[in-house]
Order: C-alpha cells, then sequence, then structure tokens
C-alpha cells in the first residue's frame, strides 16, 4: 500500500485563492454580496408570512398525493422563490444601469439559488427524507462546481487522494463516484420493482401467494441486475469479485443459517400456497390473521392489536392450524345444562333458534344441538354452529349465542340448575356453656366434643 500523492495541492489551493482574492478585492463584489444578502432576508420575512396560509391552500387537493407532496415542497420554501424573483429583478436593473460584469456574483447567485430549489423539490419523489438530502446535496455540489468553474480543480483533489492495493488504484474520486452511481442504480431498481409489484398484486387471476412470490422474485433480480450494473460502469472488473462471492458463501454457511433458513422457508411457504396474506392462522399460543408475507418473517396480527413478527422458519418446522386454508368456515361448540324438569326436545329447538338469532351465525350449514349426557344436576347439551369469519374473534360470538340461549330461556321458562352440595356430619357436638356464679350463660360458648364412655367388661361373679 503506497502513500497518498498530496504534490498537486499546493497548485490547485493557489489557483483557487487567486481566484477568490481577486473577486474580493473589488468595490461590486461587496456591494453584490449586500445585495444579495438584502434580497435573502426580505424573501425570509416575506415566507413568514404567506406560508402557513400557502400550505393550508394546499392542503385541500384530495387524491393527488404526489402532486401535493411536490407542491407542499414548493411552499416551504417559498423564501427561495422569493428570493430568486426579487435577486433577477434587481440583477436585471443593473445590467440596464451598469457594466454587466458588476452582475457576476448575482449571476453564480441565482444560478446556485435555482439549482438548490430544483434539487430540493425534485428530490420529495424520494420518501426517505435523509436520502433525499443527501441527493440533493450531491447534485447542487455536482452542478454547483460545474458553475463555479472549480469541478476540474476537485476532481484534482478527490483522485489524489488514493491507495494502491496491489495492482488497484482506490482514490476517493472511485469510491465517490461508485456510491453515487451504484445509489442511483438501486432507487431506480427500487422504484421500478415497486412499480411492477403494484401492478402484479392487481392481477386478480393470480393466487395472493404466487403474487407475493411474483412481486418479490421481481425486486431481488432487479436489485442484482442494478448492482451489476452499477459496479460495471465504474470499472469494477466483476471477475474479481469470485473470491469475494466465495467467502459470501462460506460466511452464509456458518454465520448467517437463521437468515438463510428463514429465506428459503420464505420461498417454500410462497410457492406451496400453505398460508397467505388474510388467513387465520394460530402457531402455539398466537392466534390471529396474517397482514403480510416477508423474505424473512410473516407478520400476523392478533385480535388484542398485536403484531407479531414470526420467523418463517416456523412455519415449516412447527404445527400451524389455518383455520381458513381451504375455506373459512370454521365451527364452534358451546356446552350447557338446563334442569332435569326441562323437556330435551324444546331445550335443543330453542338452542338452535337463539343462534340462528345472532348475524356472525351463517344459517348453512344450519346449526344443531345435541344432548350429550346426564349430570349430577342437570342435562347436558352441546349446540354446535358455523361461522364465516374467524378473524373477527371466537371469544365474542361464543359470548353473544351464550347471552341468546339465556334470553330464550328465560322466556320459555327453562331453568338452569344451580349445583347441588350435601354435607353430612359423622359425630354429634354437644354445645356446653360456661355459666357465671349466678347461673346465667357467659359468652363466648366453646363446642365440646363428648369422648364415649369406656366399655366394661361385664362382672362374672
Amino acid at each position: 500500500m503506497e502513500p497518498i500523492d498530496l504534490s498537486k495541492w499546493p497548485l490547485v489551493l493557489n489557483n483557487l485563492s487567486h481566484t477568490v482574492g481577486i473577486y474580493l478585492s473589488q468595490r461590486w463584489t461587496l456591494y453584490q454580496l449586500l445585495i444579495i444578502a438584502v434580497c435573502f432576508l426580505v424573501g425570509w420575512l416575506v415566507s413568514r408570512r404567506v406560508e402557513p396560509a400557502l400550505e393550508a391552500r394546499a392542503r385541500r387537493i384530495k387524491g393527488k398525493p404526489g402532486l401535493l407532496r411536490i407542491i407542499v415542497a414548493f411552499m416551504r420554501r417559498s423564501e427561495w422563490i422569493v428570493f430568486l424573483l426579487l435577486l433577477a429583478a434587481v440583477r436585471e436593473v443593473l445590467l440596464e444601469t451598469t457594466w454587466p460584469s458588476r452582475t457576476y456574483l448575482l449571476s453564480v447567485a441565482l444560478a446556485l439559488g435555482a439549482t438548490w430549489l430544483a434539487t430540493a423539490v425534485l428530490t420529495r419523489i424520494v420518501r426517505n427524507k435523509s436520502f433525499a438530502r443527501l441527493i440533493a446535496l450531491a447534485i447542487f455540489a455536482y452542478i454547483a462546481l460545474g458553475i463555479l468553474g472549480w469541478r476540474d480543480e476537485t476532481t484534482v483533489i478527490l483522485d489524489s487522494i488514493a491507495v494502491d492495493i496491489g495492482d488497484f488504484r482506490l482514490s476517493l474520486l472511485f469510491l465517490l463516484r461508485t456510491i453515487v452511481i451504484t445509489a442511483v442504480f438501486l432507487w431506480v431498481a427500487g422504484w421500478i420493482g415497486s412499480f411492477l409489484e403494484t401492478r402484479i398484486t392487481t392481477m386478480e387471476d393470480l393466487s395472493p401467494s404466487f403474487q407475493v412470490l411474483a412481486g418479490k422474485m421481481v425486486r431481488i433480480g432487479l436489485i442484482t441486475i442494478a448492482c451489476v450494473l452499477a459496479l460495471s460502469s465504474t470499472g469494477v472488473d466483476l471477475t474479481a469479485l469470485t473470491v469475494f462471492s466465495g467467502a459470501v458463501g462460506v460466511g452464509l454457511g456458518f454465520g448467517l443459517q437463521k437468515v438463510v433458513s428463514n429465506f428459503i422457508s420464505g420461498v417454500i411457504i410462497l410457492v406451496d400456497r400453505s398460508i397467505k396474506p388474510g388467513d387465520t392462522v394460530e402457531l402455539g399460543d398466537t392466534f390471529g390473521w396474517i397482514r403480510e408475507l416477508r423474505a424473512r418473517f410473516v407478520s400476523v396480527i392478533t385480535r388484542d392489536g398485536r403484531e407479531y413478527l414470526i420467523p418463517n422458519e416456523d412455519f415449516i418446522t412447527q404445527q400451524v392450524i389455518n383455520w381458513s386454508f381451504t375455506d373459512k368456515l370454521v365451527r364452534l361448540d358451546v356446552e350447557f345444562g338446563v334442569a332435569y324438569d326441562s323437556d330435551p326436545h324444546q331445550v335443543s329447538k330453542l338452542a338452535i333458534e337463539a343462534a340462528g338469532t345472532v348475524a356472525r351465525v351463517l344459517d348453512a350449514p344450519t346449526a344443531v344441538c345435541w344432548l350429550t349426557g346426564f349430570a349430577h344436576s342437570s342435562l347436558e347439551f352441546k349446540l354446535r354452529f358455523w361461522i364465516s369469519d374467524p378473524q373477527a374473534g371466537l371469544t365474542n360470538v361464543r359470548g353473544q349465542v351464550l347471552l341468546a340461549l339465556w334470553d330464550a330461556f328465560k322466556r320459555n321458562g327453562v331453568s338452569i340448575p344451580y349445583p347441588h352440595r350435601e354435607i353430612v356430619l359423622s359425630k354429634p357436638v354437644e354445645v356446653v356453656l360456661k355459666t357465671d356464679p349466678h347461673g346465667e350463660a357467659q359468652a363466648p360458648a366453646k363446642a365440646v366434643r363428648r369422648k364415649p364412655a369406656p366399655k366394661t367388661k361385664p362382672d362374672r361373679a
């Protein structure tokens, strides 16, 4: 590894400082800097007044989120718009009244301000704010260096900061160029992948599982192609990545076993269509419906609003109850008991009619009620009915059916017996009260158990 070459830096820095010194030594340079500062201050003061009202009117646009995002981006940079308008007006006045050379800084500031406004607004199509700000800064820096005429000097400086790794020269310019080109290719691939994935999900002739699988395969393929094109465009020899890819394969085999296992399990789940978005599943103590299938996990939402991110491997290796695999029909049982003086035929009829009054209980298949046993104090029955929306909950519909049974039994005089308990005392207990000297009973009373008199043998004399 060789040291960094800094021999070209003094010449570049000398040229830059000489150019800046020439401009700052002129009187009209200070005048132009003062005009730029005043125009920006006026733009900032005006924007504080008009920006809230303009943004409130823009928020009334409904149904067009993309257009609204661009308009709001303009509104939030109203100080730049006012600044550029004022600066352009002042520049035109000076061009008519004085030499064009005395408006050079105004022209540069106008070009830089317009560039920053355009890049800041256009990058709003990127949803990640940090990434959008980074892209805006990169584009602005590149265009600004071209406007100022410093692009060649900056290229020389960045290229001089380099290290030699064998036959490969790694410079800061090459690193920045690779990062920018790769980021652009990946962003374009992600945008195209999201568009195609959205189109695939609208195809009704495809199953939900195949839609998810096709969308993920398209996205992975586009990202792979983007990486290969980015590396090729920066001059990287792809054959040099053979050793690196072998090392990555070994790392995947040892250190990322769970990640690869979950990814392969996710592909298997999508191919065999055992579960799909919208299915009601039960895995261990988790009962809910599937919201989304990811490359590493399955998102399951329960009735209490919790979202469980369950690894794909668990759906392959553990027992999974899919309540809606073939269809969404689910049978539920409700057990109850009535008194022995009730007519079991009438009770069965009332139970079936009561279940039919609950909105979620289906008419077909019809509900049935069976006498299942003779208990100690009641006749035992089991009511069976069907629902088609298990994701809406099971306990709540059971509770509604039980309330309907209670109301029906109350109206028709069918009683639900209380449990009977019989207590038997095997030995008598004698209560002895203590008395005072006057012969009156004195509290508290104490129970004393009398021992039976001992048995005596009869006298044989």
